[in-house]
């Protein structure tokens, strides 16, 4: 069976309040849990921006889940402070922490005044840096010269266990990119069609028996209006595809963008039920396409609410 996991969204809660939700996912029955990294949220109705790998030290000590955080080494993350900390939460939580990795937003990147790179660039800066980690995580000393420069570094606290390099990706070509040289592959939900052509060109890339996970948007409430609202509230501003979002670099342009945003745009891309029975029905369909990792992030601010309610009707029908 597939792990439920919990996404800890840092654009919508202090870190404070994270941490005693996981706390609390732990305890409803959830596998794992996945945290954000933005320096900026998505909209200023979210509200918040904590620092991941702060965060991460203080959860992983907390609970004794398996974490995920998604991460562009590269620009405002330096590739090689990056691995620095994977291998430092992976020394202390040992095999329970992975990285998910992707090319970025401008949002958070362009925070350092350097040039924002056309994707393509930003996808061949991603692959340098997941190859520098990788000899970092070795024990090497690297020097580096390209879209990164790293000069001399070498790690001297590492894991036994190198943590797992997961490939972001939101299309079937960039699927295909990943399957040769990452670790596995995360994915967001997409209809079910989409979903396959995900799956299979990261399995035709080479991704063949590498694992997948998924982070699933939905949004739950005990009132299917209420579900609605929360949804577009919070959300509205990231349903508009990555060949917008991904260059633009203010929270106001966000929302000014979201002002244009439907609820009925928000339904075909959020899965909005305030019936558990329609949310098993949904995690079924992504654990039947191969997914073994799904992360819920319920993307309204009733946290609590979702958490003990799929806790005791959602999570048990998957163990």
């Amino acid at each position: 069976m597939a792990i439920i996991g919990y996404h800890a969204s840092h654009e919508q809660f202090a870190p404070s309040e994270l941490l005693r939700l996981a706390v609390m996912a732990e305890q409803a029955g959830f596998g794992a849990i996945n945290s954000s990294d933005h320096f900026h949220p998505w909209s200023e109705r979210q509200g918040h921006s904590g620092y991941s790998f702060s965060w991460l030290g203080a959860s992983m000590a907390s609970t004794s889940l398996p974490h995920g955080v998604v991460c562009a080494p590269g620009q405002r993350n330096h590739v090689a402070i990056v691995a620095q900390a994977a291998a430092t939460l992976s020394e202390m939580f040992p095999e329970r922490f992975w990285m998910s990795v992707g090319s970025g937003e401008a949002l958070n990147e362009n925070i350092t005044g350097d040039k924002w790179i056309m994707k393509a660039q930003r996808n061949e800066r991603l692959k340098e840096c997941v190859d520098i980690m990788r000899r970092l995580f070795a024990g090497e000393m690297v020097t580096h010269y390209g879209l990164v420069t790293v000069q001399q570094a070498k790690l001297y606290s590492l894991p036994k266990v190198p943590p797992l390099l997961i490939g972001a990706a939101v299309t079937d070509v960039t699927a295909r990119w990943l399957g040769s040289w990452a670790d596995g592959l995360i994915t967001i939900n997409h209809p079910l069609e989409q979903l396959k052509k995900v799956v299979e060109a990261f399995r035709e890339g080479g991704g063949k028996g590498k694992p997948l996970y998924l982070k699933a948007q939905l949004s739950y409430a005990r009132n299917e209006e209420r579900a609605l609202e929360e949804a577009y509230d919070q959300w509205r501003t990231n349903v508009l595809s990555s060949e917008v979002l991904d260059d633009l670099w203010q929270v106001k342009q966000y929302d000014a963008l979201g002002e244009m945003v439907t609820r009925e745009k928000v339904k075909e891309l959020v899965k909005i039920s305030s019936d558990p029975q329609q949310h098993i029905k949904w995690i079924q369909e992504y654990v039947d396409l191969g997914f073994e990792k799904i992360i819920l992030h319920n993307v309204g601010k009733n946290q609590e609410e979702f958490i003990k309610d799929f806790g005791e009707h959602v999570l048990p029908k998957f163990k």
